[in-house]
């Protein structure tokens, strides 16, 4: 079952509301709320990309990524090199 792209986007931008509404009334470095909404965004732009994609066989040029990768840095520290030789 596709979901039109436009609802998913929607869902998308109430995920990201949500998340600041949870980051500017943390009560604590821990608040669940806070990680809750930030799982919300992940789930939310996945089924936008996946809806996007089945509609319009386009994707945004977003990527998530899982925090614990160290991967992740390496990537960047790449980037970063090629960037500042391409100088």
């Amino acid at each position: 079952m596709n979901i039109d792209p436009r609802i998913a986007l929607n869902a998308l931008t109430n995920a990201l509301e949500e998340h600041l509404s949870a980051a500017v009334n943390r009560r604590g470095e821990d608040d669940p709320a806070v990680e809750t909404s930030f799982y919300g965004i992940a789930d939310a732009f996945e089924a936008y990309e996946d809806a996007l994609f089945a509609a319009t066989g386009e994707v945004t040029p977003l990527d998530l990524y899982d925090e614990d990768s160290e991967d992740v840095d390496e990537d960047l520290d790449d980037d970063l090199d090629e960037d500042l030789d391409e100088e």
